[in-house]
Order: structure tokens, then C-alpha cells, then sequence
């Protein structure tokens, strides 16, 4: 069987002081890499630091995903301390918007849709410059259900998903075959980020999900991994479902 471990490779993941970034950080360093992770607050970032361990091959660089100085320094600094960078992993998100769109602030549509889309190809952008145009690697962006089905009240973020998760298929069929690109799409997971969304009653939100319980951070963080290793060499351009049956069920909805 092809290996699923990630021995010797680096990653950069990024929003990863906390929630699913955080997990898919943890995964990836049980399975062997070296990872860079990136957020808004130093504080936050040593503690996660703290928290994973093996502090030898963690790399924790503070910044707005949405600033194109922060993104260079990030990447640069993941290339020049741990020689590489093979796995990029666009968890990074914002949420600013809830309620109908047709009374949404423009600005935080256009803030969303900066965040979510424009930022990820920036990143994107500064891993081939740096390394992935030469060396190859394996790029996993974090979308949502909400970019496969509609939510009702979280219409700018669901529609910035659905652009990431085009964003994947085209960027897979221009950077093949040397570098893969997929994203995973969650359905409600159980970190501070989500918490408006089901807070007020955990247990009914669950209820609708076939599997009859939220997800957590290691439950994407799985599926990150997978797409990351090179058990998953012949996958490109896809994007992952990891939401409990709820999208095949025809039950989703965000809160």
C-alpha cells in the first residue's frame, strides 16, 4: 500500500492557532512533517506551539492571511527552516456576514470573498514561486458544505466556498501533474469559530445528521492528511465531503 505518512516533508497550514487548523496541524506532525502554522495573534500561535509539541518542527509565524507581505514571510521561513515546502493546507477563514444577503454590508461580502478566495490563490501563488514550481507538492484547500448547498443565513460565506472549490479545479488542472490540488468540504464542526451555529442546542443540530453527531477538528484533519500523502497520488481537482452524511441526506442546513 502507498504510504500515508508525511516523514521528511514540510507543510504550512495556515489558521492553525486553533479549531481545524490546529487539528490538521496535529495530524500532519504525528505523521512525520515538519509544519508551519500561521494566525493573527502571536500569543495564540505559541500556545498552540506549546500544545503540539516537538517544538523542533514547528514553525509559528504570526500575520493577516489576507496580507501579501505576511504570506511571503511565512512562506519564505517555512522554505529556509525546514528546506521545503510539499504540502500547503488554506484553512484560513473569515465570517463576517450572517442573515439574508439581500440586507448584507457590502464590505463584508467584499472582506469575505478577499479572505476566502483572493488570499488562498495568494498563497498559493507564493508556494510555486518558492518551491512547488520546481519541486511539486500537494495543495489542500478548506471549503465548506456551504459552497455545495445553501444555508439560508451564511449566504456570503457558503458563496465564497463554492468559489474556493472552483478555485481548486481550475488551479488542479493548471498545475498538474507535478502539483496536486483538492479541498475538503465540512459541514458543522465543533470549534469557537462555528459555535453561533450550534451552541443554542447541540444535540437537535446533531440530530439531523446521519451520523447523529458534529464533527471535530481530527475528523477533517483525516481527510486532510489523506489528500496531503501520496496515498491519494491519483486525486486532483476533488473536493471531500467530510460532514457526517448530512449533504447526501438532503438535511443541511447551517444553523
Amino acid at each position: 500500500m502507498t504510504d500515508l505518512t508525511l516523514a521528511g516533508r514540510s507543510a504550512l497550514v495556515t489558521g492553525a492557532s486553533r479549531g481545524i487548523g490546529y487539528g490538521v496541524a496535529a495530524e500532519l506532525l504525528a505523521r512525520g512533517a515538519s509544519v508551519t502554522i500561521t494566525g493573527r495573534k502571536q500569543p495564540d500561535l505559541d500556545d498552540a506551539v506549546a500544545s503540539l509539541g516537538s517544538p523542533d518542527r514547528v514553525l509559528a509565524v504570526a500575520g493577516n492571511a489576507g496580507d501579501a507581505a505576511h504570506r511571503a514571510d511565512a512562506v519564505d521561513r517555512a522554505v529556509a527552516r525546514f528546506g521545503s515546502l510539499d504540502v500547503l493546507v488554506n484553512n484560513a477563514g473569515i465570517n463576517p456576514q450572517y442573515g439574508p444577503l439581500v440586507e448584507a454590508d457590502l464590505g463584508a461580502v467584499s472582506k469575505t470573498f478577499e479572505v476566502n478566495v483572493v488570499a488562498v490563490l495568494g498563497w498559493v501563488q507564493e508556494a510555486w514561486r518558492a518551491w512547488m514550481a520546481a519541486h511539486g507538492g500537494s495543495i489542500v484547500n478548506v471549503a465548506s458544505v456551504a459552497g455545495l448547498r445553501s444555508t439560508g443565513v451564511i449566504g456570503a460565506y457558503g458563496a465564497s466556498k463554492a468559489a474556493l472549490i472552483r478555485l481548486t479545479e481550475e488551479l488542479a488542472g493548471q498545475m498538474g501533474p507535478t502539483v496536486r490540488v483538492n479541498a475538503v468540504a465540512p459541514a458543522v464542526v465543533k470549534t469557537r469559530f462555528a459555535e453561533k451555529l450550534y451552541a443554542h442546542d447541540e444535540e437537535g443540530v446533531a440530530a439531523g445528521y446521519p451520523l447523529k453527531r458534529l464533527g471535530e477538528p481530527s475528523d477533517v484533519a483525516a481527510a486532510v492528511a489523506f489528500l496531503a500523502s501520496a496515498q491519494s497520488g491519483w486525486i486532483t481537482g476533488d473536493t471531500i465531503r467530510v460532514d457526517g452524511g448530512t449533504v447526501a441526506a438532503g438535511a443541511y442546513r447551517s444553523g
